[in-house]
């Protein structure tokens, strides 16, 4: 398999365990970057970027990135509570009073961003095209119960996160989610990544294939198939892109999906983590004071998880190292500071404040698994390596 673009000798390792995924673990399409200290040390590609025509992926090929998006969505929050324009511990209706609406009046904004408010999904049945509907979607969860009480337990808010942080940003700041990150976070940084993607930027994606099929479904796809689960209701209410047909449709490309449809490379998923590796700031550009930096890695939630159905560990929006021995894990190196969010198939982004290294891996062959899968994990491995 030949490889694009430039390694650092010193993260040779990195190299040499992305060419081993293409030879030995089903890869078919890939990027992956590493950020040391604000400086790019690893920005490889390689594959195809579209099967059935044999089209290359090349530095400049995008793909969809499913949930590692609510990394982008959760900082946009971040970035806002770091100029004093939202308090993370306001109830969220403050600054959207219809929330207040079924008993959601005491809810905070962290309970939103940690996956503790209990409004996961909805209980009333949502028509497919409702996923491209703002208006709708945020109404229907300004309707909605909390789905258990907020604060005594987590799970994970599948789709409903993206609205819900979405709208308190829009409410604030009267830009959509998507208007809002490229305006304060990827046109600053001059990263290639979009949530809401132009129309002429269509022809650079690459084509999403779905995992390989397996022999006996997992207890999470059993519970997203049995129609009124709580795993149901976060994941399949409206069908969110569960399908090749629907990952690869231009609606859904240009729609905002703030939970689940960023387009970016690897090169752009670690551009925006490197700031926050860095201490909040990056080629000119502050996001975050360190006081936020040290909120968006603290473990806030932890446990058996209400809709994914293994322990997860969660800070404000972002993902913390989960190893479960056995069962899916993702695990974000040795340091304890280290924080970032994985998505369907594999893909993640993430920041490690205490050895100043951000990293990022994004591909269009998903694999097995809810969080990361070998793929993935092995990269994270060989930066710590390389690292020492």
């Amino acid at each position: 398999m030949d490889l694009f673009g430039t390694c650092d000798l010193r993260f040779a390792a990195v190299r040499d365990a992305f060419a081993h995924n293409f030879a030995a673990r089903g890869e078919l399409g890939a990027s992956v970057c590493v950020i040391a200290d604000g400086r790019i040390v690893v920005d490889l590609c390689g594959g195809v970027a579209d099967r059935h025509s044999g089209r290359a992926w090349t530095p400049d090929t995008l793909a969809m990135i499913f949930s590692s998006t609510k990394g982008a969505t959760a900082l946009c929050a971040h970035v806002l509570a770091a100029r004093g324009e939202i308090d993370l511990d306001t109830p969220v209706a403050h600054y959207w009073p219809e929330f207040a609406a079924a008993d959601k009046g005491t809810i905070a904004v962290r309970q939103l961003l940690n996956h503790q408010s209990g409004v996961c999904g909805v209980d009333r049945k949502l028509r497919p095209e409702a996923l491209f509907d703002w208006t709708t979607m945020t109404a229907a969860l300004a309707e909605q119960e909390p789905l258990w009480p907020p604060g005594t337990a987590h799970g994970y808010h599948a789709l409903s996160f993206g609205f819900l942080i979405g709208e308190i940003v829009r409410r604030s700041s009267t830009r959509s989610l998507g208007r809002f990150f490229r305006d304060e976070v990827a046109g600053p940084l001059a990263l290639d990544f979009w949530i809401g993607l132009p129309a002429q930027h269509e022809p650079r994606l690459a084509t999403i294939r779905m995992p390989p099929p397996t022999s006996s479904p997992s207890p999470l796809l059993a519970a997203m198939m049995r129609r009124g689960s709580l795993t149901w209701k976060a994941f399949m209410n409206p069908r969110g892109l569960i399908s090749s047909t629907h990952a690869n449709a231009r609606a859904v490309h240009a729609a905002e999906i703030p939970a689940s449809n960023g387009i970016t490379n690897a090169r752009g998923l670690a551009g925006m983590y490197a700031p926050l590796a860095r201490g909040g700031a990056w080629r000119g550009v502050s996001l975050v004071d360190r006081d936020t930096l040290r909120r968006m890695s603290t473990v806030e939630s932890e446990g058996d998880d209400r809709v994914l159905l293994i322990p997860t560990r969660f800070a404000s929006g972002f993902m913390k190292s989960m190893d479960n021995p056995g069962r899916d894990s993702a695990r974000f190196g040795p340091n304890q500071a280290a924080f970032g969010h994985v998505g369907a198939g594999g893909s993640f982004g993430m920041a490690d404040p205490q050895a100043r290294v951000a990293v990022a891996y994004v591909m269009n062959q998903l694999g097995p698994g809810i969080l990361l899968n070998e793929r993935g994990q092995a990269l994270i491995d060989a930066v710590y390596r390389a690292l020492g």
